[in-house]
Formats: C-alpha cells, structure tokens, sequence
C-alpha cells in the first residue's frame, strides 16, 4: 500500500544527532529500508520534518522504520495510506453516485 511516512523531529535530540553525524545515517538506512518513490525535507510546525512516500508491503517492518527515529531523534512519527492522481481517478471512478 503506497503510505506517507511523516517524521517530526524533537528539535534538540535531532540538533544532537546532526552535530554527531546520526542524522545522516538515520536517512540513509530509512532510504534503503523503503525504497522511497520520493522523499522530501523541511520543517513543519518548527520542527525538522522528513516526508517519505513508499510502498509498505508489510505491517512488521514499521518497528524497524520507527524505532531508531524514535530512539536518536525523540521523533513524532504518523503512517497515512495516500494515493496518485491515476489511483484517485480509479477510486472516485468506483463510487456509486
């Protein structure tokens, strides 16, 4: 199922992690984890803020997405099933009116 992955960052664990090079990594093992289609970096409510979108085909990985994120980071993190406009389009073309 295509899933958006928010994970917000509490800002001084995630200053911490920056300084001793944790962050870095902590991107670089989600990436190969999930094979993002894309992903995408900024803040969100002052917060570092990593968006990933990627196709989660089993529920038991989420523990090892999360929890070094959790763990380094102090991170926020929410799952949300998202689709393309082509998956809309067939979706809304399935509803009954």
């Amino acid at each position: 199922m295509r899933t958006m992955l928010k994970i917000s960052m509490e800002v001084e664990s995630s200053n911490k992690a920056v300084k001793e090079g944790q962050l870095q990594k902590l991107v670089q093992q989600t990436v190969e984890l999930i094979q993002p289609e894309a992903s995408y970096f900024g803040a969100d409510h002052g917060k570092r803020t990593a968006f990933f979108f990627f196709d989660l085909k089993e529920t038991s990985l989420l523990p090892q997405i999360s929890e070094p994120w959790f763990t380094v980071c102090n991170a926020e993190i929410s799952y949300t099933p998202v689709m393309n406009g082509e998956e809309l389009r067939t979706g809304l073309g399935r509803v009954k009116r």
